[in-house]
């Protein structure tokens, strides 16, 4: 910290106390030998404070305030407080105000004689009105540091008053305030470090956390990281940065060491002998010391630092709790253990977060060179001794101490020598947290250090909870508290010191013999652990990680023996290589291999493995994973039988023909996707409940076995790209199956057993999928009456030529897809619940078909949907239009209806569309529950029917209603996207059809109702139709597009009618109008 040029800066009125009380003060502070600064000149009024005067006030330890009557009436005194607020008080500094014959209470408060002078400096400030706002600014100021200066805590002097018994003369007064001040400066100051390199902004983040500068309760702040990473320098650079505000001072050193050696007795002794001063303080016991420290310190304003402390029992001897100290007091506590902190109540903690790599390099600098420039020549050696150093300044300046003045080979040489075992000074520092941990906790820090550093938290404490038998959790939690280890971004790291720290401890259980270490990481040693066949059963962690060295993997020759001495060995990790043969021997301990989550065995893409052998003694496997091992033809049936298995996967197998009988009552996930030659699903030998989803995807399976009935608690069936597929019968027997989902299987076969044995039981398949199966004829009426329960029936893509009359059975069947069936060409029967239909391109539908869509008893509910080939509307659509929209007028209730559009044929790409309504302008959101688009090319018109009790209206429906008036009302369609040659969509007409009983024809109209206009009948709407059939250019120029476009006035998205320039002439029949309206003059539509 930089060195101070005066002890002492004195503010005054000079008018007042310069040649009194002031200058006697300063008399007896320098007699004292107490450096103090003094203006000798008064300034006038409205002069500024110089600069030199400011640069006095920043370099002074302490600056006494001599408040008096008239101080306030000086802006230049006014404008000095100001900056010693701003400069002292913040940077931690001691200010002492002395109240000399005035009340504190009208220097907080501005009254009596400082309201008067504040008054009239306000007054004078009005005068000025040019410089307004600068004045206001400053006079704010100077109350606030007034505000400010008379709430620390200072002394008082009443001239003529009668104080503790007797009259107190000025001497006197003015001898207490040099002692005060004497006390002060007289502190010797602790030693930060030789070189505080990057102290600064950390120093100010622990101050904002103290809260140094209210003198309200009592602020507790915890300090922590890893040994050596620079926790006691910091606190005691804050400690000399503020120490000055307190009136008694404590910094216990070596909490943890001094409890070991002296007990918790010896460190209360020294606490209340820094405290208040008593060096031959004794005590007796802990109990005794606790009321001692309250009782005497409770009054008092102390500043207390306990570093390095470990323990809980340490901080409930020393600093209990905030009612021991008197208001305004800090502790501060540094420690490695962040739980430490929790337990005792702390929540403001600031970590310790390691050099960045600029200040770490001039801290070697300073060590290694004694400049905080780097030697040019030592540059890359540098760099790297700072890698190594890894932020923990304790490496950096034992590093750059030792090799001062060494050549850059020699550098070097220490380098590669401290990256395999760490200096002593540095592993000794970093060894007392792994020392405070127990048995257990060490046994898991070491696996950590040695073997998982990297993989996601969750996947470590699996692989330990495996290893151990027991949750990691905890012990886990316990080295992050210890800053053993740290948690980032999901992932366990530690520092890497502390790393090289758990090696080297791991590496001293076994110096010389490497089979007889528990734990083995250096590929080297692994290496020849393996090859020459010397392990032992002490080893229990493998972790074999191999560095890549241009993408390439290592190659091991063995024999494949190596494993059978090692009885115990429970986690095996193998990256980034392969051996020249697979294992010959698993120990029966084996709990992990490839460390991805507990009781795993993981052999994904090994080209060697032709078969999985016996493993019946890994009776813990809770994942078994052997996906694309492209020349395994061969699993043992041991693999069937393991009771703890969740996972099992043989992804991507491609030579497997078969698999052997399974009854895996655990398992959940089972996984034969992509095993192009395996063509029979695997017997299931027991109830197998776990198993809900069951995905098959380019898996030939031809046939499912009748014990496919045993996964009880299937929901789901996916099958992609299957071939053909044999169902079993038995699938009508599975509860729990709601979805069977087929896409592009070449065939669809039914069960053997003859309809009637299999219709007398019906499956409880609520969705049935089966997309481009190559159906025929043939399969519907048995596969009806199997899945007589279906409520969603999607068969587009077929080849069948008609729907059986059975398919009226089906009386839960609520949606019907069939789309892209080009061979359809009858439905004969429709089922009575039916509301979501959807034919689009069945080209081949047959006149007497379409009608039966048609029929007016479907749709009467107003609650369907449907979509098909077609090019008429029919006639009880008794309003009709032609183009894309068509409006009317409705008052009280809005009706019940069913709309009806013609669409032409559209582009290559998919179409999302729904329909559009504005009311009275404003465009109304219109959801469906289902989607409505087109996904494949159209080539044909389409009839698109549409009830509004299967729709459902946005919020904003009540808010655009007029109510007992009329609304007007705009229907059209609308897609998603802006209109391009693939994305086209042309609506030829628009019909509409009043839902009744539901509806009142009376309170609908399709004229303006305020404009009187007769309404046509039936056979003039004809005619209007006939006269629209003129305009055929409309129809072939394909003039209507429909797209998204913003509504940039309603503040949403919203769809919109785009139309083109060249057809705004054409023309449209209103159903009840005798006059043919321009398209332009509908409103709602925007043409462009």
């Amino acid at each position: 910290m930089s060195s101070f040029t005066y002890d002492v800066f004195l503010s005054f009125r000079g008018s007042d106390t310069r040649y009194a009380f002031t200058g006697n003060l300063y008399k007896a502070l320098r007699d004292r030998g107490i450096h103090t600064f003094i203006d000798e000149e008064d300034l006038q009024r409205g002069h500024e404070i110089k600069p030199s005067l400011i640069n006095a006030i920043q370099h002074s330890r302490m600056a006494i305030l001599v408040l008096s009557q008239n101080y306030a009436s000086s802006s230049h005194c006014l404008d000095e407080l100001v900056t010693i607020i701003d400069s002292v008080k913040a940077k931690g500094r001691f200010i002492l105000p002395i109240f000399y014959d005035v009340d504190p209470s009208h220097v907080r408060h501005q009254t009596g004689t400082y309201g008067e002078a504040l008054a009239m400096h306000q007054e004078r400030f009005t005068r000025d009105k040019e410089n307004r706002k600068d004045n206001v600014d400053r006079l704010h100021k100077w109350k606030m540091a007034l505000n400010q200066a008379a709430s620390l805590s200072g002394n008082h002097y009443k001239l003529g008053t009668f104080l503790l018994g007797r009259n107190e003369y000025e001497h006197e007064f003015i001898g207490k305030i040099v002692k005060e001040v004497s006390d002060k400066i007289n502190r010797t100051p602790l030693h930060v470090a030789d070189y505080p390199v990057g102290l600064d902004s950390r120093v100010q983040k622990v101050k904002s956390l103290l809260e140094f500068g209210s003198d309200i309760g009592v602020h507790a702040v915890g300090i922590y990281g890893i040994g050596g990473m620079g926790k006691t320098t910091l606190a005691r650079a804050i400690y000399n940065s503020i120490a000055d505000q307190f009136e008694g001072l404590c910094f216990l050193d070596n909490v943890r060491e001094n409890t070991i050696k002296h007990g918790l007795v010896h460190l209360q002794e020294m606490l209340l002998s820094e405290v208040v001063g008593d060096k031959d303080i004794k005590i007796g016991s802990v109990s005794r010391g606790i009321s001692i420290i309250k009782h005497r310190l409770q009054r008092k304003k102390v500043f207390i630092i306990l570093d390095d402390v470990d323990k809980l029992e340490q901080l409930r001897a020393t600093v209990g709790g905030p009612n021991w100290f008197g208001s305004g007091s800090r502790v501060i506590i540094t420690t490695r253990d962040k739980h430490l902190l929790a337990s005792y109540g702390v929540d403001r903690i600031y970590e310790v977060r390691g050099l960045d790599e600029e200040e770490a390099l001039e801290l070697l600098s300073w060590n290694a060179f004694k400049d905080d420039k780097v030697d040019p020549r030592y540059k890359d050696i540098s760099n790297q001794a700072v890698a190594y150093a890894s932020g923990l300044p304790l490496a950096l300046e034992v590093v750059g101490s030792l090799l001062f003045g060494k050549s850059v080979k020699e550098w070097e040489s220490a380098l590669d020598q401290y990256k395999k075992i760490p200096h002593k000074s540095i592993q000794d520092i970093l060894k007392v947290s792994y020392n405070a941990l127990e048995e257990d906790q060490k046994k898991i820090f070491l696996d950590i250090a040695c073997c998982l550093k990297g993989p996601e938290v969750a996947e470590v404490e699996e692989i330990l909870c495996a290893h151990y038998g027991v949750c990691m959790k905890y012990g886990i939690g316990v080295l992050v508290d210890k800053s053993l280890i740290k948690i980032k971004n999901g992932c366990v790291t530690l520092h890497e010191l502390i790393e090289v720290m758990g090696k080297e401890i791991d590496r001293k259980e076994s110096p010389k013999e490497l089979g007889k270490r528990k734990r083995l990481w250096f590929h080297e040693d692994i290496i020849q652990v393996l090859a020459e066949n010397i392990g032992t059963s002490v080893v229990e962690i493998i972790c074999l990680d191999f560095p890549l060295f241009e993408g390439d993997e290592m190659f091991i020759e063995w024999n494949g023996e190596a494993f059978k001495k090692m009885e115990n060995l429970k986690t095996l990790i193998i990256r980034n290589c392969h051996f020249s043969k697979g294992p010959k021997h698993l120990p029966n301990s084996l709990r992990v291999l490839e460390c991805l989550s507990k009781a795993i065995l993981n052999f994904d893409e090994t080209e060697c493995l032709t078969q999985i052998p016996d493993i019946s003694g890994l009776r813990n496997l809770v994942k078994l994973s052997f996906e694309c091992c492209e020349n395994l033809v061969s699993i043992h049936d041991s693999v069937g039988f393991l009771d703890k298995l969740r996972i099992l996967s043989a992804f991507g197998c491609s030579k497997l023909t078969s698999f052997p009988p399974i009854k895996l009552t655990s398992l959940e996930q089972l996984e034969l996707s992509s095993c192009s030659s395996l063509e029979s699903f695997p017997e299931i030998l027991g109830r197998m409940e776990n198993i809900t989803q069951l995905e098959l995807k380019y898996t030939p399976i031809k046939e499912f076995p009748f014990s496919f009935r045993n996964l009880t608690g299937l929901r789901d069936l996916v099958l992609v790209g299957c071939g053909n597929v044999q169902l079993p019968s038995s699938i009508v027997m599975l509860p729990e199956l709601a979805e069977i989902f087929a896409l592009e299987c070449k065939g669809w076969i039914l069960p053997k057993e003859d309809k009637e044995k299999v219709s007398s039981i019906y499956s409880n398949v609520k969705c049935l999928c089966l997309t481009g199966c190559n159906l025929s004829d043939e399969y519907f009426p048995m596969a009806l009456a199997l899945f007589g329960n279906v409520k969603e029936l999607e068969l587009s893509s077929n080849n069948f030529t008609f729907l059986p009359e059975c398919i009226k059975e089906c009386r839960s069947l609520t949606l019907l897809n069939l789309d892209n069936c080009e061979r359809l060409r009858e439905i004969r029967g429709i089922p009575p619940n039916l509301e979501h239909f959807s034919g689009a391109n069945c080209k081949s539908l047959s006149f007497w078909c379409t009608a039966m869509l048609l029929n007016q008893e479907l749709h009467e509910a107003g609650n369907t949907m449907f979509c098909f080939p077609g090019s008429r509307i029919p006639d009880w659509f008794e309003h009709q239009s032609i183009g894309p929209s068509i409006s009317f007028w409705f008052r009280d209730k809005f009706p019940t209806m069913a709309l009806c559009f013609v669409i032409g044929p559209m582009g290559k790409d998919s179409i999302l569309f729904r329909p559009i309504m504005t009311i009275n302008g404003v465009e109304i959101q219109f959801l469906t529950e289902k989607r409505i688009c087109f996904d494949f090319p159209s080539l044909t018109d389409h009839v698109f029917i549409i009830g509004t009790k299967y729709t459902s209206f946005g919020d904003n429906l009540d808010e655009v209603l007029s109510k007992n008036e009329w609304n007007h009302v705009v229907v059209s369609i609308g897609i998603g996207f802006e209109p391009t040659p693939e994305k086209m969509m042309i609506v030829k007409r628009t019909g509409f059809h009043i839902i009744k009983p539901e509806s009142s024809t009376g309170d609908i109209e399709f004229t303006d109702p305020y404009n009187n206009h007769p309404i046509p009948s039936l056979e003039e709407k004809h005619k209007l139709l006939d006269i629209g059939d003129c305009h055929k250019q409309f129809i072939q120029q394909q003039t209507t597009l429909v797209s998204l476009e913003p509504h940039v006035g309603q503040g949403r998205e919203s769809f919109s009618l785009l139309h083109p320039q060249a057809c705004q002439n054409n023309v449209i029949s209103d159903s009840n109008s005798t006059r043919i309206s321009s398209i332009a003059g509908i409103q709602g539509i925007k043409f462009i």
